[in-house]
């Protein structure tokens, strides 16, 4: 809503209820005199009538002629005829009504209705004379009424109401006319007089939106008036010198701020091939971190090509190359779909980690997965290698949960983003194991306990690897199982469990009751094999099922 509109509206209102007032009053009082002379006229024609009516009959009782009916009936006509006499409009009537109601005298054509006769004969009965408005043949009338007792009747002195009040509604249309132009007059001045308030701010509005399509802050603002509207508009330009200088300035800071963000993003997009995007987000963000290193528990996971050394000898050097950036760009694009950091390629293996920098509640189940999903994921690839006559991968995967020092660890020249710690050497380890054990994956305990809930997995043994003394369980893990499977795996835990408290024999018939369920199963079958052994020679006494791998 424009300021001119909602001036008018908050004036406008004020000078109309202002001049309703006065002129409501006006008539009012118009109304009241008017009304009173014209009751007060009537009232004196209905006491000439009167006086009238009792001069004859004055004159027949000095004649001692009031006894006689046909003199009576002289002097009724007589006051009918002075009755007319008095008649000053079309719309003027004079009735006079006997006792009974009758209309006896009457100076035009009138019919009284039933309720009107019992109206008037009810205020005659109660002596109401006097002014009143009532119906008289069916429209509003004011009448006068005054009794005569000598020819019991009453005299009803009568004008039609609107006549009656004409000249009250002539004064209701002249000071409406008046009103209204009153008010017309006063609208057309306040528009000059808002226009000229407001043009000076129109003219301010008018800059700034030129100053905002044409970005041009030279505009300025003319002074119209030295008052308070001219210091706005004085300030105005003020104002915009400044924001012109402040914004050649942001220009010049923008144009810089420009340049940075696309030298950061090709900053960024150079080393997002060496290291993780999270990475290089968190060190933009806390370039001060850069050189700390951080305790975190996470979960590492290595995997290996298996006789990669004798595979690459029967390949040209461009076929190496490109079968190893599909093998790795088909990995890596699981890992890091899952959330892992890629840490680096170590020949043809590749070492990951997950829960750094950023950590989640299911690193270590999206690890396991990311696993899984690099099995199924290399069968593809080696079904284009068949398609290609190249040689197929085989692949071991082993994965650890613990705790690792992570961070920018190198020199001055050179720096990796990577994890260190006794748990990554035991996940190589494990990728290692898998040469010796007929699984493509190998997890420790510690990743089982984190995800036992959610995915099969089967422990294949304890093992000591090289440079431990301290066995450890390790498991395979398993996207889902078969009914033969789940049956199995369970009959090959509970003989796993006496295996453990050296009872071979019945160790060993679940072993086999196992490889009846899943015939061929290695891990059943080398279980069986090392019962049978130990069944011949005990083991010593403080034997705890570890085997030592010296091996990496």
């Amino acid at each position: 809503m424009k300021i001119r509109l909602k001036i008018v509206l908050i004036v406008l209102p004020l000078m109309i209820a202002s001049l309703l007032l006065v002129g409501f009053a006006a008539s009012l009082s118009a109304r009241n005199g008017i009304t009173a002379v014209a009751t007060e006229f009537l009232r004196f024609k209905a006491e000439e009538l009167v006086n009238y009516a009792q001069t004859q009959w004055t004159l027949l009782e000095q004649n001692n002629l009031n006894t006689q009916e046909e003199f009576v009936a002289a002097s009724k006509s007589s006051v009918a005829s002075f009755a007319r006499s008095l008649i000053r409009s079309k719309t003027e009537l004079i009735l006079a009504l006997d006792e009974a109601g009758r209309v006896v005298m009457q100076t035009g054509e009138i019919t009284l209705l039933e309720p009107e006769r019992e109206r008037l004969l009810e205020l005659i009965a109660e002596n109401e004379l006097g002014w009143r408005q009532l119906d008289l043949g069916g429209e509003p009338r004011v009448v006068q009424l005054t009794a005569f007792s000598p020819f019991n009747w009453t005299f009803l002195v009568s004008e039609r109401e609107d006549t009656f009040y004409q000249a009250v509604t002539d004064i209701y249309m002249r000071s409406g006319m008046i009103l209204a132009a009153t008010l017309l007059l006063t609208l057309i001045l306040l528009l000059i007089f808002i226009n000229a308030i407001t043009r000076p701010l129109g003219n301010v509005v008018a800059r700034m939106k030129k100053i905002i399509m044409t970005n041009d802050l030279s505009q300025k603002v003319n002074i119209l008036y030295k008052d308070e509207i001219g210091d706005l508009g004085h300030t105005f330009n003020l104002m915009t010198g400044e924001l012109g200088r402040a914004y050649a300035q942001i220009k010049s800071y923008a144009f810089q701020a420009v340049i940075a963000q696309k030298r950061e993003q090709k900053i960024r997009n150079i080393f997002q091939k060496y290291v993780p995007k999270d990475v290089i987000d968190q060190f933009f963000a806390n370039p001060e971190s850069m050189l700390v290193g951080d305790t975190r528990t996470l979960t590492v996971l290595f995997s290996d090509i298996r006789r990669f050394t004798s595979i690459s000898e029967k390949m040209p050097p461009d076929q190496i190359v490109e079968s190893l950036n599909a093998y790795f760009s088909s990995m890596v694009d699981i890992i890091t779909t899952r959330r892992g950091i890629v840490d680096k390629y170590i020949g043809d293996a590749i070492m990951a980690f997950y829960g750094a920098p950023v950590a989640h509640r299911d690193d270590v189940y999206q690890a396991v997965m990311s696993s899984l999903e690099m099995v199924a994921a290399l069968k593809k690839f080696n079904a284009r290698q068949a398609e290609k006559g190249l040689p197929a991968f085989q692949t071991g995967i082993g994965l650890n949960y613990g705790a690792v020092t992570v961070g920018n660890i190198g020199s001055e020249k050179k720096m990796d983003y990577t994890v260190i710690g006794d748990m990554v050497n035991l996940a190589s380890r494990l990728e290692g194991l898998t040469k010796y054990y007929p699984a493509a994956i190998i997890i420790s305990e510690s990743v089982q306990r984190k995800v036992k809930d959610k995915i099969p997995c089967r422990q294949l043994d304890r093992v000591a690897v090289k440079g431990k003394k301290q066995g450890v369980r390790i498991y395979a893990p398993q996207a889902r199982l078969t009914e033969a499977e789940k049956k199995g795996w369970k009959i090959y835990h509970s003989g796993l469990t006496l295996y453990y408290q050296r009872r071979f024999s019945e160790a060993a018939r679940y072993f086999r009751e196992t490889m009846k369920l899943l015939p061929g199963d290695k891990t059943a079958e080398m279980f069986l094999e090392r019962c049978a052994e130990l069944t011949r020679t005990a083991p010593p006494a403080d034997w705890a099922g570890v085997v030592a791998l010296d091996e990496k």
